[in-house]
């Protein structure tokens, strides 16, 4: 079960997959899987695990009746409700669920403690990027999606202050944590809002592309290959310019590669 591929439609996922996804007994491997997590039904499961039921039944209820829930509007709704409810707990309750949450064995689950972090507005910024830290080197490709934009929004209101935390993160050795540093800042990233500051000055951010320039982990490259490609749809001539330096400066082929990727949408040059 753990060992499967995974469907590529979300008809074709078996019954019992599905049942345990649902019930947050198994992991997704997949994105199909990932989206096909009914989010309230795990939420309704994951109430009762953690015998939560009189103080966070009328929480699954009000989510239900909810329009959204298109999965980049619900988890963050779901980690809303979570974050409400515990505030109005004794802090040992509330530590207890949030680690229960954080390493529950269901990638969605996590994906919710992640925004808890994102969403609790009485962390400082060094405090989130601090406890985000975990889900930016999770295991699982979805939470470390939802990790950095659970912090996009406090990253971009405190742009110079996350760039120099981040700025130690790019030489971190797991490559998890130096794509996060990166991913967390595209200029205009994907599912999320773009960061104004970064597309009329992407240079802002150049301490956290150069450190990774030649890194040799693919997943990394891409993210910086990604991250010059959206600058270059507001500032084409610095993403030129950063690219032909680094050309001559970083010779390497995985600078190569991230260059090539940074200007896939560039037009070839003219010979």
């Amino acid at each position: 079960m753990m060992q499967r591929k995974g469907a590529l439609k979300v008809s074709e996922i078996p019954e019992e997959v599905s049942a345990l996804l649902q019930s947050g007994q198994l992991e997704s491997v997949n994105l199909t899987e990932w989206l096909a997590v009914n989010h309230i039904v795990l939420l309704d499961h994951i109430v009762n695990e953690l015998d939560l039921k009189q103080q966070a039944g009328s929480m699954v209820d009000e989510l239900q009746q909810g329009a959204e829930k298109k999965i980049m509007k619900i988890i963050p709704a779901i980690a809303q409700a979570w974050l409400s409810l515990m505030e109005r707990l004794p802090s040992e309750s509330r530590e207890l669920i949030f680690m229960k949450l954080s390493t529950h064995l269901s990638d969605s689950v996590r994906c919710w403690a992640a925004y808890i972090v994102g969403l609790d507005r009485k962390l400082s910024l060094d405090q989130k990027l601090t406890h985000i830290r975990s889900f930016a080197a999770d295991s699982h490709f979805g939470v470390r999606e939802i990790a950095w934009m659970a912090v996009r929004e406090s990253i971009s209101n405190e742009l110079e202050l996350s760039i120099r935390i981040l700025s130690d993160w790019v030489h971190d050795a797991n490559d998890y944590v130096r794509r996060f540093a990166i991913e967390a800042t595209r200029p205009h990233g994907v599912w999320a809002k773009h960061i104004s500051a970064l597309k009329n000055k992407p240079g802002l951010a150049l301490v956290l592309l150069e450190a990774v320039k030649s890194d040799p982990v693919k997943y990394v490259q891409d993210s910086v290959g990604n991250w010059l490609n959206d600058a270059g749809k507001s500032n084409p001539e610095w993403v030129q310019k950063v690219c032909k330096t680094w050309s001559v400066t970083s010779d390497t082929k995985d600078t190569r590669r991230i260059i090539k990727r940074a200007l896939r949408s560039f037009p070839p040059p003219i010979h």
